[in-house]
């Protein structure tokens, strides 16, 4: 298995900037609370922390040059990263098919999902390549 360098990494900074501010929201909170209130919470923290973000992105599914559909990113982090947030224990792989479904429409390299779970924060890298 190959080793991985930071620098192998995509936007390594902006995503440890991100994973601090779940960590923050987590530690104030705890579990158990809707995803609503953990999603109101990371805008507060994103604030506090300077992160440029946009809350509950609009973006249309084109297909052949027609709107087909809509998809709503929890959010859009400095124009680079898709954020996504469970409350969840365990990822389901519809929930890595939904990040990575919003990378490739919204033509992004990088998705980060998020879940507050009853114990912690687990996140996982999606890339779209």
């Amino acid at each position: 298995m190959a080793q991985h360098q930071q620098g192998d990494f995509v936007f390594p900074d902006l995503s440890f900037k991100i994973i601090g501010a779940a960590f923050e929201v987590y530690n104030q909170l705890g579990s158990g609370h809707r995803e609503k209130i953990y999603q109101n919470a990371m805008s507060v923290q994103f604030k506090k922390a300077e992160i440029n973000f946009e809350k509950e992105i609009y973006h249309p599914l084109i297909f052949k040059g027609e709107n087909i559909g809509k998809n709503y990113f929890d959010f859009l982090v400095e124009d680079k990263v898709v954020v996504e947030l469970k409350r969840s224990d365990f990822f389901s792989a519809s929930h890595f098919e939904q990040v990575n479904n919003y990378l490739k429409t919204a033509h992004l390299k990088l998705g980060l999902l998020i879940s507050f779970t009853s114990r912690n924060v687990r996140i996982k890298r999606v890339i779209n390549l």
